[in-house]
């Protein structure tokens, strides 16, 4: 019986490691500087870069996490009292795994957490079994 604990116990932490996506948030980021810190995104959010103008001129990127519904548009600010006049306009692109929005092919250390959780769980079942 005790086998057959471990053995569910090590399912278990498998499916709970790799539950929240883990993305790079970035509030505003100017002239390819971007501050950015680590943050987990809710249920049904994807990771996103975001690339703006200022009034047609100014590059921004902006990162974090995003609803799926708002994946992969454009959105647009335009000046108050005048619908022709842009100020904003920013296109934002989703990704769907760990880390994903970095501007740099930076190595995760979420797969190889979850690399490790896999492996571990199947020789702690193979060995208990």
């Amino acid at each position: 019986m005790n086998k057959i604990t471990f053995g569910f116990f090590a399912v278990c932490l498998y499916f709970t490691v790799g539950q929240a996506l883990q993305c790079y948030k970035c509030d505003l980021g100017l002239l390819n500087i971007c501050r950015t810190t680590k943050m987990p995104c809710a249920e049904n959010q994807l990771c996103f870069n975001g690339l703006g103008k200022a009034v047609n001129v100014l590059k921004y990127k902006v990162k974090g996490c995003l609803d799926v519904a708002e994946c992969n548009k454009t959105e647009t600010t335009n000046f108050p009292g005048s619908s022709e006049t842009t100020v904003l306009e920013v296109t934002k692109t989703c990704c769907s795994t760990d880390l994903c929005n970095s501007a740099l092919g930076q190595f995760h250390f979420s797969a190889v957490s979850m690399a490790f959780t896999t492996i571990s769980s199947v020789f702690m079942v193979k060995i208990l079994i």
